[in-house]
This record gives C-alpha cells, structure tokens and sequence, in this order.
C-alpha cells in the first residue's frame, strides 16, 4: 500500500466512535506500516517522565516503562525541539530501547537509525512518537517529512481521544464536559508511584476510585497483603477536594493498645509520665484533609470503642485535657482482613466495621490480572536500571511467560522485590551497560519452571528429552540443575560440542549459554 493509503486510515479514523486505546493502537499501526523501522512508539508526557500509551515492535513490559527524561537525553531532545529529530547514525547518546526491540535476543542489541518528533495539543507538549530501527541509514530526508506529516495527524488523534474519554466520563460519572476522567487518575502522582495496569479489574478499580474520591464518604479498601493498599489511599486523596491539605497515614497494627489514644488523639504536656509537651494526634494532623487507617482489623476492641467515639461525634480530646476539638478528616482505612467475616466472628465492632465501609473497594490480587505482571515487570526494571546506573535492563527468553505463570502470593510487592533481586544478580553474572534478567535470577522456586526447550523458536530438533529426568528426592534447584546439565550435554554431544550451536537449538542467547556452562561445571 502508498502511504496515502496509511495517511487516510488516520483521517477515518478520526470520525470512528473509538476508545482511546484502539485510537492510539490504530494510529501507531498505521505509523509502522507507512515508514520503515523496527519499532516505534507513542508516548505521552506525565510529570518528568514519558508513558508509552501503544508501541509496535517493542517488547510487552516497555508499556509499563516510564522514562524520566533527565535520564534519557535522546528522547528530552525529541521534546525539546518543536520539528523531526534525526540523530546521527554514530551519536553516542544512549538510545532508551536499546535490548527492547521485540524478537531479538542476540547479537547487537542496539538500535542504530533513530527519530522522533515532539506532539503540541491546545499549545502545549502532550509527548512524542518515537521510529527506531536495527539498521543504520533507513530514515532519510523522505522519511523525516513523512514523519513530520505524521506528527501533525498523531496531535489531531490524540485531541479527539482525549475529548471522547473526557465526554464519556462526564455521562458515567455525572460531571461536566470539564471532567478529567480516567486520564485525570493516571497523571496523579502518588508519591512517585503509580497505579500501574490495564487490565479489567483494574480499570474498574479506577474507575470506582473516580467514582468515590470527591465525595466525603468512608472508604474501606480490602485486598490482599501487597496489593497496594496505599496508593489507593493515595489516589483517593489526591483526587478528592482534600488534596491540597494533609494525607496523614497511620499504621494500626504498629500502635501499642497503651499508646493508640496519644497517637490518634494527642496529648497535652504532663498527662502521664515522658508527656513533656503538648502533642497534636493524627486527627488533628489530618484536619482537613484524609486519615488513612492502614491495617484496621488489627485495633484491639478497647481501641476500636474508641475510634468508634471520634468517627460518631467528630470530636476529639487529648489525653489529660478536658477540652475537645472538633475535626473534619475524611476516613479511608484499609485491611487485608475480611472485616465482615471478623464482625460475624466478634472480633471487630459491627457498629465500627458500618461507620468506615460507607463505600468498599477490592483491589485484585496480581494473579487475577492477566498481562498487568508484565507492565509491571516494565515498570520496575526501569525503576532498577536508573538505580544500578544500567544503560539498559530486560527481560530474557522465556521470564515473561515465567512471571504471568507464577501466582504471586506476596502480589505487587513481591513481584517488586523479586526484580530488585534478580537484576543484581543479572548485574553480577553479566557485567556492562546492559543487563538481561535470565529465568534463573528470577528464582521463582515454587511454581514458575524454566521453559521447556522444544517451546523455543531453535531452528533445529532437539534431542528426545524425554530420557533427560531430575533425580527424584532432589531439592528443586538441584533438580532443575540437573536436568539442564543432562540436556545441555546431549545437546552439546548433539553438535559436536559447538557451543554456539547448541545455543541455537535451546534457543538461548550465546553469552547467557556460556555462563550456564561455566555454572553448571561443563
């Protein structure tokens, strides 16, 4: 097809009835399939960072990448400037998708051709579209006018998408046309961290979240430990009329019964012994603006009576003073308790339990939310590239099936910290700029198994591995172990011993091989 073709798919698609994200996927289609290049990219620019919002020909978890732009001088150029940026075929600026290019696991990872052009709408930068190619000398100066030409279209695309989320909010929400709709939550900072996903059930989150956060009702969030709690909390904040004023956070199942009324109500100076000044509590703090009660189940019944007393009067008087002080807080609490069961059970005050679920919210646990773990794996493995000062840091054959096959019970947060361990180790056995995290650094012990080598894309047959079995008895990793060692010798035995060869057939990269052969002692 001419690019005229492509050109007007765009220019229809403008009058469609299209969501935003089928709008942008659409436009990025259409950008890909009328110029040259392996990859390319829209981006949108949230606070000092750019937000991928579709991409073509790069890898699953680069849509949960947010890329600061202090960290990434090619694309802070790209915005910099109001026309095409071409950088030189030899220009030593680190290029932000270097090893992130989809498909390509060997060989020289770096993107050789690169350009992109910075998107203005109503006047102001909204982002960027990035082209990028393996092959140096593919964008000419055709090239960069159709680029230009495609900028404009990509501003046009991306008002009218703002324009329908902002009108369909406005109808399910009951705002007017000056709502800010979903669009509004994904732009909140919530102390550097994101609600990062797309899944179903957590566009409903967020949904609800919009929902409630400019009321004045209790919320009651319950989930899972590591589901993010928090940055609910944060979020229902920060979109309420409180946001201007303080979200005064208080860990329940931290206060000790004795202290709970010094620490939520205040004290004045003398009221029992180590009482040297007067002490505001966390009502007082909060005056104005959000409590959030994180881990609410585990008040003592003493303390819950005395929660219950605050929320009923909005009163509240420091230890050893006969005054009281009216407060406004708005409540939030959280529990990974089901607080309903324990009011059943007696353990938590029914009376309490109506006061804060005014209105519910489940956050999903990670393994309901389908291909969010791969944003997610993006959206941390960025976040530990800028810590380990990493030119670049991705995920190896075979991790992205591993991460979406494991149940995560620890959610989020184990995820997090499962990838902060994995890209040292990955640092460690792979020295350099850039680093990819293998199956083995993931160590995920209890379920994720390493991909079976005949789901691999090896050119050649591998041999019947149906002989090659683990020693029963073995602890995991020792099996596992073994198994690679039986099969990487008869693989290798296969090829006589070329080791590059036996690489191609498993399907691995020849430096990850290598160093599996110097672990394993072959």
């Amino acid at each position: 097809m001419e690019m005229s073709s492509f050109v007007l798919a765009v220019i229809e698609d403008l009058g469609a009835d299209l969501d935003p994200p089928t709008r942008y996927m659409r436009y990025v289609n259409s950008l890909a399939a009328a110029l040259p290049g392996n990859a390319c990219a829209l981006l949108k620019k949230e606070g000092s960072a750019l937000k991928p919002l579709a991409v073509r020909g790069l890898t699953p978890d680069s849509l949960g990448r947010r890329f600061e732009l202090n960290e990434h001088p090619r694309l802070n150029a790209i915005v910099t400037y109001r026309g095409v940026t071409h950088f030189p075929t030899k220009s030593t600026l680190p290029d932000p998708y270097d090893g992130l290019l989809e498909g390509v696991h060997a060989g020289d990872l770096n993107v050789h051709d690169c350009m992109g052009c910075a998107l203005h709408v109503n006047g102001k930068l909204w982002g960027a579209i990035t082209l990028d190619s393996l092959k140096a000398g593919v964008f000419d100066v055709k090239v960069e006018r159709a680029m230009a030409m495609f900028a404009r279209l990509g501003e046009a695309v991306v008002h009218v998408a703002e324009l329908t989320e902002r009108n369909a909010s406005a109808l399910a929400l009951g705002y007017n046309s000056d709502g800010n709709g979903l669009n509004a939550l994904e732009g909140v900072q919530l102390s550097r961290r994101e609600m990062v996903g797309d899944s179903k059930p957590i566009r409903e989150l967020k949904h609800e979240i919009l929902t409630v956060a400019s009321s004045q009702l209790a919320v009651l969030i319950h989930g899972e430990t590591g589901v993010g709690k928090e940055l609910v909390a944060q979020a229902l904040h920060a979109m309420s009329n409180r946001a201007s004023l303080p979200l005064v956070v208080i860990n329940c199942a931290a206060l000790p019964d004795q202290l709970i009324e010094s620490e939520l109500f205040g004290h004045v100076k003398g009221a029992f012994s180590g009482a040297e000044r007067d002490r505001q509590g966390k009502f007082e703090l909060a005056n104005g603006g959000t409590l959030f009660l994180d881990e609410v189940g585990e008040l003592s019944a003493s303390a819950q009576a005395k929660l219950l007393r605050v929320l009923q009067s909005g009163q509240v008087q420091r230890v050893g003073s006969d005054r009281e002080h009216r407060v406004d807080v708005r409540i939030v609490a959280a529990s990974n308790r089901d607080l309903s069961a324990e009011v059943k059970a007696g353990r938590f005050r029914a009376d309490l339990y109506h006061r804060l679920c005014a209105y519910p919210l489940h956050i999903p646990p990670l393994r309901d939310r389908g291909d969010d773990v791969v944003l997610l794996a993006g959206y941390f493995l960025e976040q530990n590239r800028s810590r380990l000062g990493l030119r670049n840091l991705r995920l190896g054959r075979g991790c992205e099936a591993a991460l979406k096959r494991y149940s995560w019970p620890g959610n989020v947060r184990e995820l997090e910290h499962t990838l902060g361990r994995a890209a040292l180790k990955a640092r460690r056995d792979e020295p350099g700029p850039m680093v990819t995290v293998e199956l083995e650094h993931l160590d995920l012990v209890s379920e994720a198994d390493h991909v079976h080598p005949s789901h691999t894309r090896g050119p050649a047959t591998i041999p019947d591995a149906g002989i090659v079995t683990p020693t029963e008895g073995l602890p995991y990793r020792d099996a596992v172990d073994t198994f690679s060692r039986n099969l990487i010798q008869q693989v290798l035995a296969h090829t006589g011993g070329n080791q590059a060869a036996a690489a191609r057939q498993l399907g691995l990269d020849s430096g990850n091989f290598h160093r599996m052969v110097k672990r394993l002692g072959l």
